[in-house]
This record gives C-alpha cells, structure tokens and sequence, in this order.
C-alpha cells in the first residue's frame, strides 16, 4: 500500500512542474505571523526574530518548510517593517522552492482603543524541479513498478526541459483591525498571479499562481483582572481560513497562556473532508519563546502519513514602558 501510495504521490509531483501549486501554511501561523498577513509586520513593536520547521507526513518524505522572519515597528513612523525567508521542500527534493520577501505595514489610530493595519509584501521566488526524481507512465511496469528487479529504473522517453529553475517576482497585501479584545484580518496572496511554470509550452494556457485568500479572526480573553499584564493567564480562540484555487481550509481551535507555559488545540477542516486535530505545547520565559505541535490526521491518510511535526522559536526583545493595548499576546 505505501509503495503504491509513493507512485502515486510521485507522479502527482510530474504534473505539478507545470499546474498550479499551492502554498506552504503553517500550523502555528501565530508563530509565523508574516507567512499569514503582510499587516502583522511590527505588532510587537519590539525587534522579533521567529524560526519556523514544518515535516509534514514524514512516513511519506512529502514536504519540509523552515522560515526565518524579522520584524520591528518604528514608532515615529506608525510603520512596521520585515523580511522574511521561505523554503519549502516537495517530494524529498523533487521540487524546493526558495522565497525572500520585504514586508511593510502602516498603522493609523482610529480611537484610543481601535487600530487598523494596512500591510504590504514583495517577494522574489526560486523554484528548483529535481528531474532524476520524476517517475513518468512509461517507467512504469505493472508488476514491478518503476524500479526493475536488479533495483535500477526503468528508462522513459520523456524528454529533459532546458530549464528546471524559475525566478518570478510576487506580490501580496493585508488589512488587519484589532483593538484591546477582538482582532481580524484579510490578506491576498499572489496579486500579480506570477508563472511558476517550467514547461513554458503555451502560456495561454497558464493561468499564473492562483490567488491565496485568507481570513482570520480572534478574541483575547483575560483570566485575570489585569489581561495586559505580562505572563497573566488568557485564552485566545481563534479562526484561520484559507483558499487557494480549488483547496480550502479551515482552523478553529483556541491557544491558552499560563505564565511560563502555553498550550492549544485546534481542528482542520480541508475542503469537504476532516483533515487534522493540532495540538500545541510550549514554554516561553524572557525574550525566548518555543512551542512543538502535532498534527493527528484524521483523513483518509492517517494510517500512512505519520502526522505532521511542527516547532516554533522566537525572540522579542523588549521595549521599556510599552502598553501592549492589544490582543496579539498569542502572536508575541
């Protein structure tokens, strides 16, 4: 069943050179803020350095994804600025892609207790297609698969396109209104709908990078008296919703701090079908924060897949006499 399931991943890989992807998304998008919404670039207003490692389906090598972001807002500007680096890793190195982007964010004050965000994001991708680990059709035997029984593959008359590296420019915007309790937010991925092709053959026939829409929502409750003092217990429920093309997914779960600790489960609904239960565990202390979670599929795939493991390292360093009136405890 595996080796099937292998071939078939495999070759869903061969198409995707020249189809339409989709993007990497975090489990603790809270820890990765930038990959979700441009608007977030500088909402802790303090520097922030946040490290993200994402294996997906391990028992399957399907995807690997590291991010490393840095953000800051600068008061005298009502502006937050950010860089941000993705990589992604398909198939075991069948295809990675590499994204470096510049992030920017205005705020402007409605009122003493409400805010609004406008974000921006330019990125320049890479995406490199391995072609040794294509399988094709006629690779394929019906007995043996794509490997004969002396263990070497077997030949295709596919031919090799000149080029297996494409660079594109991308481009991506965001709202986001928050105020002391409630936050939400509105982002467009991919606003230029870039070519990731590599084939090239028509590019009538190329529709570009389909747009990301995503909306997300939440609500910081105090289980105290005094919720923005730092390390008091809260619970934040909260949504993410994401479309991209013919995928959907929804999150709807709820993170909890506790002093030292912080902890959160959530469920993922992909399109018309259950996907994954996420259940989050970390400690922060000081500047330093980090969190592992887990991602039980409840799919079709939970018998193969072997989860999803996911970990989440930050720094935010400290700005004195800061009034944090806001609800981004969870992304902070």
């Amino acid at each position: 069943m595996i080796r099937r399931l292998l071939i078939i991943l495999t070759f869903v890989g061969l198409i995707s050179f020249n189809a339409q992807a989709q993007d990497p998304i975090f489990s603790q998008y809270y820890s990765a803020p930038l990959q979700i919404n441009p608007a977030f670039a500088g909402h802790g207003y303090a520097p922030s350095f946040a490290l993200n490692y994402r294996n997906q389906w391990p028992s399957l090598n399907a995807y690997s994804t590291y991010a490393a972001s840095y953000d800051q807002y600068l008061d005298y500007l009502n502006s937050g600025f950010g860089v941000m680096i993705l990589a992604d890793d398909a198939g075991d190195g069948l295809l990675k892609m590499t994204k470096v982007s510049g992030v920017y964010a205005y705020r402007l004050k409605i009122n003493d207790e409400f805010f609004v965000k406008l974000g921006a994001e330019a990125s320049v991708v890479q995406a490199r297609l391995n072609w040794s680990r294509l399988v094709f059709l006629d690779q394929i035997d019906v007995e043996n698969g794509p490997i004969s029984p002396g263990g070497t593959p077997y030949p295709t008359a596919e031919e090799q396109p000149d080029n297996l590296t494409n660079v594109y420019f991308d481009a991506s915007a965001g709202l986001l209104l928050y105020g002391k309790s409630l936050y939400g937010g509105f982002a467009i991925k991919h606003l230029n709908t870039p070519n990731e092709s590599f084939l090239n053959i028509n590019n009538n026939l190329n529709g570009g990078l389909p747009l990301r829409y995503t909306v997300h929502a939440g609500a910081e409750i105090s289980l105290t008296k005094s919720n923005k003092k730092e390390g008091a217990p809260f619970i934040s429920p909260n949504l993410l919703f994401v479309r991209q093309g013919d995928f959907g997914q929804l999150n709807v779960g709820a993170y909890a701090g506790m002093g030292l600790i912080f902890g959160g489960v959530w469920y993922r609904h992909a399109q018309s079908n259950s996907d994954a239960v996420i259940a989050l565990l970390g400690v922060q202390k000081g500047i330093f924060k980090i969190g592992y979670s887990y991602d039980v599929t409840v799919s079709g795939l939970a018998s193969e897949s072997g989860g999803s493991h996911e970990i989440s390292v930050s720094f935010r360093f400290k700005e004195p006499g800061v009034d944090f009136n806001d609800c981004f405890q969870m992304f902070r």
